[in-house]
């Protein structure tokens, strides 16, 4: 590992505490940086650190609180950098540690928190220990950090279980000997370049407690902690079929459709990992923070992560899942912040990602679509990009106005949508290898995202390089194009995120309403109430509300009625 440069931070940053003592996590709205495709400051086609520093002005004048990026360590990029060889280094496509440091230091003096991606489940076969494994052979201590495996049948030919990755085709690849003679299989849940960890090992646990002070040390203020359910397997590593598609396809499901807990997800071990991590972030002042990528359901279940002695958030991705339906939203709603809030914790809530369809395409969409899966250019079901947006602009106002926390991926503060028809010759996301082009995968939200209408590459990079094409019709979504613009989706964000700033939205609590109609939501937070109308026939505005200021609008309404696909905030004294 790299060491701790001399400029190492020894002090948290602390000058944006939230108010009335609440640790400022509990309501905060972190806006995830994808390395890759926020920024470009050297014109090779690669977002960096250089360029994220260089428009940090523009995520300050948004109003969020915290920043959070995807990997941006030392990496072969198999896999867009979750698959790590040092943990402890930034990759040369991203700049240097110096950048990291100049990126934190832009950031802290703007008010704005920064959180790091963190890969435990797995490192790169690339990674020095995952070498030294290959080198040692069976029985070694080097191969105790792994999960390898004697093969199946007479010759050990077959694979120590039917496990599948994620990404498509068996989680298991045989090794073989320098003279190529047939060997071990180590157990990969997603790439076989990403080789899983066994937790069970001491070494492991001992090198990941470093890696988290390398970076507290570096003045992070906390870590999303990528396939937080997925680090320890069940005992013996027994055969396992799904019967539903959250285990085997898109994202890292927990469990199948008969809620049959998968041997490789949620195991109770992985309580114990967290909690050990929980007390090195406690040797450091100022409220560093774990957030869970925990594909688990139900919410109850999720809550887990969260405890008191673990964690502080995990990201919702029942909520996430959910349909653009009132009866359901309100469902996820009321269950979420009840499991959360029964274990003392917030809920936080997302609705897109680097690894999902972005929302304002999603939420068009009127077949079943696994997380993971995409679209491209053969889907059957394209979305109407008038729709999604629409109902995308309508879910963002509407999750604003909850209590508890909220991510916002880049790019969806300018209604940017999938990015369906990406060449075939230029897709990267492994799902899309490993399944013979069946599965389009996530390449379509990874995008670099548009800042200059008229600019190259729309302001990404000053070259007009872009390592995955950007759409032709583009320029309209583009930053330069929205700000000060009314009635534009940057605009849109940024007076739903001052208000819930102004009114500390995310610290309040809301009291639900009968609207009259079933596809109508009608809350109240505090001093702003919320109707979002998810139906296709415009809604009448309660009496009760006629008088008041119309304070937020997703699309405009007229007078007396909430159009169809809209949420409108009212302020009330």
């Amino acid at each position: 590992m790299t060491q701790a440069s001399s400029s190492a931070r020894d002090e948290p940053f602390t000058t944006a505490d939230a108010p009335a003592g609440a640790e400022w996590w509990r309501s905060a709205v972190i806006y995830q940086i994808y390395p890759r495709s926020f920024a470009d400051a050297n014109g090779d086609g690669m977002g960096d650190l250089a360029g994220i520093t260089s428009r940090i002005d523009s995520l300050k004048q948004l109003g969020i609180d915290a920043i959070w990026l995807s990997p941006f360590f030392t990496s072969p990029q198999k896999d867009a950098g979750y698959d790590v060889s040092d943990y402890c280094d930034v990759d040369p496509l991203f700049g240097t540690l110096a950048d990291f440091d100049e990126m934190t230091d832009a950031a802290h003096s703007r008010g704005i928190r920064v959180i790091i991606d963190l890969v435990p489940n797995h490192s790169s076969d690339q990674h020095d220990w995952f070498q030294k494994a290959l080198a040692s052979g069976p029985g070694s201590p080097e191969r105790d950090r792994y999960m390898f495996r004697d093969g199946r049948g007479p010759h050990g030919d077959e694979a120590p279980n039917n496990w599948e990755s994620v990404f498509g085709g068996p989680a298991w690849t045989r090794t073989a000997d320098a003279q190529g003679k047939p060997g071990q299989w180590y157990l990969h849940l997603f790439d076989s370049s990403q080789p899983d960890f066994d937790w069970s090992n001491s070494d492991v646990r001992s090198m990941f407690r470093d890696v988290l002070r390398f970076w507290l040390d570096r003045g992070v203020d906390g870590f999303r902690v990528d396939v937080a359910h997925g680090l320890v397997k069940a005992d013996g590593l027994p055969d396992f079929t799904p019967l539903g598609s959250a285990a085997s396809t898109g994202g890292p499901g927990a469990a199948d459709s008969a809620a049959v807990l998968a041997p490789y997800w949620g195991q109770d071990g992985v309580h114990d990992i967290y909690r050990e991590w929980n007390q090195v972030l406690a040797e450091y002042p100022g409220q560093r923070v774990l957030c869970a990528e925990a594909w688990v359901d139900p919410p109850q279940k999720m809550a887990l992560w969260v405890r008191p002695d673990e964690m502080q958030q995990a990201f919702n991705f029942p909520y996430l899942e959910t349909p653009w339906n009132s009866t359901e939203l309100r469902n996820i709603i009321d269950e979420s912040i009840a499991a959360f809030s029964a274990v003392g914790a917030p809920s936080t809530w997302v609705l897109s990602n680097h690894d999902v369809v972005r929302h304002a395409s999603r939420l068009a969409l009127t077949h079943e679509n696994p997380q993971g899966h995409g679209i491209g250019p053969s889907t059957a079901d394209r979305p109407n990009r008038d729709i999604g947006l629409a109902r995308a602009r309508a879910a963002s106002a509407l999750m604003l106005a909850l209590p508890g926390g909220a991510y916002l991926y880049q790019g969806e503060e300018l209604g940017l949508p999938e990015a369906i028809d990406l060449p075939d010759a230029a897709r990267q996301d492994p799902t899309w290898f490993r399944t013979n082009r069946e599965r389009y995968g996530r390449d379509g939200c990874r995008v670099p995202i548009p800042w200059e209408a008229d600019a190259p590459a729309y302001g990404f990079s000053a070259t007009g390089a872009s390592w995955l094409p950007q759409p032709d019709d583009w320029a309209d979504y583009a930053r330069s194009s929205q700000l000060g613009v009314a009635g534009s989706t940057l605009e849109l964000y940024s007076r739903a995120l001052w208000l819930r700033n102004t009114h500390q939205l995310g610290l309040g609590a809301i009291e639900w309403h009968d609207a009259g109609d079933d596809s109508v939501l009608w809350f109240t937070n505090g001093p702003v109430t919320v109707i979002a109308n998810t139906g296709d026939q415009d809604a009448a505005v309660p009496a009760s509300l006629r008088t008041a200021t119309r304070t937020l609008e997703s699309s405009p309404s007229r007078e007396g009625v909430v159009s169809a696909d809209s949420t409108v905030w009212f302020l009330t004294p």
